[in-house]
């Protein structure tokens, strides 16, 4: 048998070298190429929310930008679990991605007993997109002003104060099953299927107290029939500024309703990257940012590592909690 000459062994190595810098060389042409298609856009809600309104005005200028049509696919069902599973699914080449609300990363895994995904694990964290202020409203028959004499009024009266949500698990629900373990104080829960007969009820004085997002209680709330209590964040509004945080008055109460770009895990970092400059970007061009705050919705922006602590920091949060309450999706 012949012995190899050192030129073969040498002509071998090269090429056993090339060949992973080929395939990276190929990726990054195709990462810096991006996009060379259309790009699927999924809302896993119903048209007319703010979800889909945030995601319709964000793609117009989206794919003026990046130079391809940018597709709104709605695909709703099972609390938004049904259309975030297709992103789950889908190839991480940034091709297929979703505007999606932080309930169903950071909640439904605890709220359903069997999911299609991990809303940590099986998602790129794009890029933040907004917070919904969210508020805290009663029915003028309560004799409450602030949030100190809510709580007076409540604890006066244990068990005689009924509060609406969206249903069992909604975002509703947890803010006030949280107010509840907070504030000392004992109400009765009354679901609804969705949040307008829940608002509705609430106009009506059916029910007294309702948590929900400033899109369904400022315009009541204008009109003299709900009365503005507090904003459930952190800190106050920049939309509401003389409103004053829940938090103010209940030490560490905190319920930041927020909005996120996800895509499937896996998407190379040249393109969330570049998607998350592109949507960071545009929400905060001056048209995109006044049509979202004339529906109380504050356009944010994180980097996509940022995203992905918050939502994971806020799965573990609202997974214990609802554990510890016994609350479940129906």
């Amino acid at each position: 048998m012949t012995a190899p000459t050192r030129r073969a062994v040498l002509s071998g190595l090269t090429g056993l070298a090339a060949a992973p810098v080929s395939r990276a060389f190929a990726q990054g042409a195709v990462e810096s190429s991006y996009p060379v298609r259309n790009i699927t856009l999924v809302v896993p809600f119903a048209p007319g929310g703010s979800t889909d309104i945030l995601a319709r005005i964000v793609a117009g200028h989206l794919q003026q930008s990046l130079g391809q049509p940018v597709v709104i696919e709605n695909r709703t069902g099972a609390s938004g679990n049904i259309g975030t599973a297709t992103i789950a699914r889908a190839a991480p080449d940034g091709y297929t991605f979703l505007f999606n609300t932080m309930s169903v990363h950071t909640m439904n895994h605890a709220l359903f007993a069997s999911m299609p995904f991990d809303g940590v694990k099986d998602f790129s964290p794009i890029a933040m997109l907004a917070y919904v202020t969210n508020t805290m409203i009663v029915h003028p028959s309560v004799p409450a002003r602030t949030v100190p004499e809510f709580i007076a009024y409540a604890k006066a009266n244990p068990g005689k104060v009924a509060y609406a949500s969206a249903g069992p698990g909604s975002t509703n629900h947890l803010c006030a099953a949280l107010f509840e373990k907070m504030a000392g104080v004992q109400m009765v829960h009354v679901p609804y299927r969705g949040g307008a007969p829940a608002v509705a009820d609430t106009v009506s004085g059916q029910t007294q107290l309702f948590f929900t997002a400033g899109t369904q209680s400022l315009e009541h709330v204008k009109a003299g029939k709900l009365r503005l209590l507090a904003v459930t964040e952190g800190k106050r509004s920049s939309l509401l500024p003389d409103v004053p945080t829940v938090s103010e008055t209940v030490p560490g109460y905190e319920m930041a309703v927020w909005y996120g770009a996800f895509g499937p895990a896996g998407m190379p970092p040249a393109i969330v990257g570049r998607l998350n400059a592109e949507i960071s970007r545009i929400l905060f061009l001056p048209d995109v940012k006044k049509k979202m705050e004339d529906i109380a919705v504050e356009v944010a922006s994180m980097t996509p590592e940022q995203l992905a602590t918050l939502t994971r920091n806020d799965a573990e949060k609202w997974g214990k909690l609802i554990k510890e309450l016994g609350i479940v999706a129906q």
